[in-house]
């Protein structure tokens, strides 16, 4: 286990490595604290929040607001809430949104209130969002438990980008150049996955989110 520059403790663990007990399904407490997963762009965030959710649907995942076009197969409502940027500018103006960034030409953020409400119940509440909105989160709710989710390699990583065929070479070399700094920024989050494998992850999510509960 290493000791981050906070001062807080960050352990790197690789799916599929053994997990801590307590990896059942997380139930409501009085008392609860705000989880956030974040990591680079193509890491898998997404889709081990998605599995999350299929898997354990007590766990609360926020719905993120975004400026960005819906991609095929997403639901508004369900990957995320899909706004134009009036809408989004108004959320930010009023103060409604907990975190927000803008990433190649597209607005992300995550609605305070629901956050606030279902951490306020007790209720295992989950953020999947990048690393410019786990420092802001940090930075206004001091108790947030921070995970990292980084690939098996740099190449690995660079295959999931490039193997998307969302986005064009602009972009996605944009995103490399993101990835890199994302990846530096480990050391900040108080745990650290490694995505080999999607139900391993979940696992060990459910374990750490028991374990702050």
């Amino acid at each position: 286990m290493a000791v981050s520059p906070g001062g807080k403790s960050s352990e790197a663990v690789a799916a599929g490595g053994a997990a801590p007990s307590g990896a059942g399904a997380p139930a409501a407490r009085r008392h609860s604290r705000l989880t956030v997963l974040s990591g680079p762009s193509g890491v898998g965030k997404s889709t081990v929040a998605a599995e999350l959710r299929r898997r354990h649907p007590d766990i609360w995942i926020s719905v993120s607001v975004t400026t960005r076009k819906p991609r095929p197969g997403e639901v508004d409502g369900r990957e995320y809430r899909f706004v134009d940027e009036r809408e989004f500018d108004r959320l930010v103006t009023s103060g409604e949104l907990l975190e927000w960034a803008e990433f190649a030409g597209n607005k992300y953020g995550t609605p305070r209130e629901p956050v606030r409400r279902r951490i306020g119940q007790g209720l295992p509440t989950l953020l999947e969002i990048d690393l410019a909105g786990a420092r802001q989160v940090r930075k206004s709710m001091e108790d947030a438990v921070l995970v990292f989710l980084a690939p098996p390699s740099w190449e690995e990583l660079v295959r999931r980008l490039t193997g998307r065929g969302t986005e064009s070479a602009e972009v996605i070399e944009r995103r490399l150049d993101v990835a890199r700094e994302e990846l530096a920024a480990a050391g900040e989050f108080d745990h650290t996955l490694v995505n080999t494998s999607v139900e391993e992850v979940c696992r060990q999510m459910v374990t750490l989110i028991n374990s702050y509960q």
